[in-house]
């Protein structure tokens, strides 16, 4: 049967939908009131029989379309749809439905629709409108639930409900209900995950067998290995975002039509491919998962990986989403009305938050995307939530938004609980003076609840933990989180530290007694065992690493999308080739493979364009056919293909796939330091049995350096606990040897007296030292405690 007789326009409905609308706006105390109660039925829902849809379609009202040139488009596939496969060829039959607007809305319900699940496809929709000139054009449902070509594709009518029904972690839910929604706290600790390169799978269907397999060998009491025993040990798992990204900027595109007519348009289908470290949002489709990160192509691999953590055999983990709704990329503008952009700004588009149908759409973006069964929300770019106050004449940060995302309830099986909320914030970033003046309290101290945390100065972006006198001039710093950390996420590895340590110079004051080469100074500065101390002992929040940084892989600004600035952005990346990638790694045959097959066969030819490039693009104001010139006389010739335009973009797409693949934490498991991983892991299990570290020091405690300072940063730490235990701890984070010293006679007031037992030792220090006098060396550390 033809589709356009398999479907039936549900009038009444969508004339219901049309009047609740209209009630909402007669009656709601505000317009954004109104606004929020319609946003709950946005987007295409699935009620029984019938398919639900509402688009906000401001553009309509712009472009004086009258209704009956506006239709609900369904396409169904002829032929079975395969998201596993990387091309196909797909015939669809096009069906048009009615609607009926209200306003600056458009409505309309269907019967017959067929609803996609985890075992079968749905049909797909989009809005559309015909012109004086019969053109057609498409409205894309921002609020979708699945998009398994992206967020430029028509979306995929899904069956949430049967989603949330089929969820296997329902009873650690159930668990918490209660008659007022439950509130979740902080986590002891938290690991922070890009899906893409945590497994070699880089997917999250990867992710889940792998915690899975962990889960599985903790309960039968087996032996980790030391790959293994990177993911436990914490509270949470945090992923960089997982929402839809960019996509290629002069393609191909992942769904790409020909030979359309009123009932049928042939599709040629790729499977989404590109390479993003998550955070180049373009805000449409958000509610749901970017489809890169889906091996099944279905949204429930999200449900299923919370699903595991929820279920972990030892306890407990809980899942925290990373949500990025301080900006869009500029690719947003294709994706969205221009009435959700407030004007472009350093990363694309800022959102315009005042207009109440936009925050509305978004606070509920946000809702949808929490209930696939996070635990906690970690928010984005805080900062850049602002808005034009014209009778002030300023942008004005918006606090009360961001109350708003901490306020929202959310319902996974039948349980309402309201997330944990995590702000990074770095206002008044970004002026010059940021890094002196921002509190990092900014947002803590505006929100009503009190278990709300922020990023902590030494969790925020520029951190170069492997430069000389960091430790010495950050100092000012560790004494405010030791005053007033305890709302703060602490730690130095995170996906910005990380990615910004390698763009720093290595001419700079680097400290060589890290390590012999420049990846061994990189990788321990971020796994540095005297800072997992600092982090994990000495200082209250909540200590959070980074699995790249863990694993002592590599990480970097992966983007393969740009075209018209990929060069620039490549040569801003250039760096990182002296801080992560040496001879031998560069010569093992699976790594930069399409960087060799365009003619950099050793890293000295690369090395060598990398010098020139950055340098050009500054020269040159990124001229690119200035810079093309340039390389091409340069002598001796550079290696490489032949100079172009052209050449130039695929040698950057090619850094980009290459660098994406060797940033794989698989490549790193092999190579893993047993007893550095162990320690790791011991110092997590210290803080797990000390949850009162958490909290900002009492009047007992104590922490300092060593005076004088004598060329070297020794911090030492005295912490008690609610049951009198004390905890001492002393750190050698930076510089010269220490004389020889007794740990326990150094002159910190209440350490005096015997009962200290050694309960942890950095792995340098060997397992023969139990006490005594000792030379601390950079990366050393100690850690006592003795009963109360």
């Amino acid at each position: 049967m033809p589709l356009k007789d398999l479907l039936n326009f549900d009038e009444t409905t969508a004339r219901a939908q049309a009047e609740a609308a209209r009630a909402a706006h007669s009656s709601a105390e505000t317009t954004f009131e109104a606004e929020m109660k319609i946003a709950e039925g946005l987007g295409g829902q699935v009620d029984g029989d019938t398919a639900t849809f509402g688009f906000w379609t401001p553009e309509l009202l712009d472009e004086r379309v009258p209704q009956g040139d506006i239709f609900l488009e369904v396409l169904s596939p002829v032929t079975p749809l395969d998201l596993t496969r990387a091309h196909q060829d797909i015939s669809f039959e096009r069906a048009w439905i009615p609607v009926i607007r209200e306003g600056a809305h458009c409505f309309t319900a269907v019967t017959g629709m067929e609803a996609g699940t985890r075992d079968k496809m749905g049909d797909f929709y989009a809005l559309a409108w015909r012109d004086a000139k019969d053109k057609w054009h498409r409205i894309l449902d921002p609020l979708a639930m699945s998009l398994p070509f992206g967020a430029m594709a028509p979306a995929e009518l899904y069956d949430v409900q049967a989603m949330q029904a089929a969820r296997t972690d329902r009873a650690y839910f159930e668990a918490l209900r209660g008659k007022a929604p439950h509130k979740f706290g902080p986590p002891v600790n938290i690991l922070q995950i890009h899906v893409p390169t945590a497994t070699a799978g880089g997917t999250l269907a990867s992710l889940t067998r792998h915690y899975q397999r962990i889960s599985d060998r903790v309960a039968r009491d087996l032996p980790l290995e030391p790959a293994d025993q990177l993911f436990v040990g914490y509270d949470a798992v945090q992923l960089l975002p997982v929402e839809p990204t960019t996509v290629y900027e002069t393609g191909p595109d992942f769904w790409c039509e020909s030979d359309a007519n009123n009932e049928s348009v042939n599709v040629s289908i790729l499977r989404p491919d590109t390479t993003n470290w998550g955070y180049d949002v373009v805000i449409s489709g958000t509610s749901t998962v970017n489809p890169v990160l889906l091996e099944t192509g279905r949204p429930d691999e999200l449900v299923d990986l919370a699903a595991v953590l929820h279920n972990f055999a030892s306890k407990p983990k809980k899942l925290i989403f990373d949500v990025v709704f301080g900006h869009a990329d500029n690719q947003g503008l294709r994706a969205l009305n221009s009435h959700f952009f407030a004007g472009p700004n350093m990363y694309g588009q800022n959102l315009d938050y005042q207009n109440p149908a936009v925050r509305a759409i978004l606070l509920e973006m946000q809702r949808r995307k929490v209930n696939f069964g996070a635990d906690a929300v970690r928010v984005d770019g805080a900062q850049d939530f602002k808005w034009w106050d014209s009778a002030k004449q300023e942008l004005r940060h918006d606090d009360q938004y961001l109350q708003s995302m901490a306020d929202i309830v959310q319902n996974v099986a039948d349980t309402q609980y309201r997330p944990w909320f995590i702000f990074e914030d770095g206002r008044p970033w970004p002026d010059e003076d940021w890094e002196l003046s921002s509190t990092y309290r900014a947002v803590v101290e505006a929100q009503r609840d009190d278990d709300v945390f922020q990023w902590g100065p030494l969790t925020f972006a520029h951190n170069t933990p492997f430069l000389y006198t960091f430790w010495l001039s950050k100092f000012w710093r560790i004494r405010e989180i030791v005053d007033n950390g305890a709302n703060w996420i602490s730690g130095t590895s995170n996906h910005d530290t990380l990615r910004r340590g390698t763009q720093v110079s290595p001419k700079m004051n680097v400290n060589t007694r890290l390590g012999r080469t420049r990846m061994e100074i990189l990788d321990k500065a971020y796994d540095n065992p005297a800072v997992h101390v600092l982090t994990y002992v000495a200082l209250p929040g909540v200590p959070m690493d980074f699995l790249n940084a863990m694993a002592r892989g590599s990480w970097g600004f992966i983007r393969n999308q740009d075209d018209e600035y990929g060069v620039k952005v490549v040569a801003e990346e250039a760096i990182s080739l002296k801080w992560q990638v040496d001879e031998y790694s560069y010569l093992v045959p699976a790594n930069f493979r399409r960087l060799k097959e365009l003619g950099y066969e050793t890293r000295e030819d690369l090395v060598r364009f990398m010098d020139f490039l950055p340098a050009l693009v500054d020269v040159t104001e990124y001229d690119l056919d200035e810079i093309v010139r340039l390389l091409s006389i340069a002598e001796p010739p550079l290696a490489g293909p032949e100079f172009t335009v052209a050449s130039l973009k695929r040698i950057a797409q090619a850094w980009m796939n290459d660098m994406h693949e060797y940033c794989n934490i698989a490549n790193a498991l092999s190579t893993l330091d047993r007893a550095q991983v162990d320690f790791c892991l011991a110092a997590r299990n210290f803080r797990h049995a000390r949850p009162w570290l958490r909290d900002n020091y009492g009047p007992k405690d104590r922490f300092d350096y060593i005076h004088p300072i004598n060329g070297r940063t020794v911090v030492t730490s005295l912490r008690h606990g609610p049951d009198g235990e004390q905890v001492f701890s002393v750190a050698h984070l930076e510089g010269k040897p220490t004389e020889e010293m007794e740990p326990l006679s150094l002159p910190v007031p209440g350490i005096e007296g015997t009962g200290w037992k050694l309960a942890l030792r950095t792995p340098s220090i060997g397992d023969e030292y139990v006490g005594g006098p000792i030379v601390l060396k950079d990366s050393m550390a100690l850690v006592y405690v003795r009963s109360g």
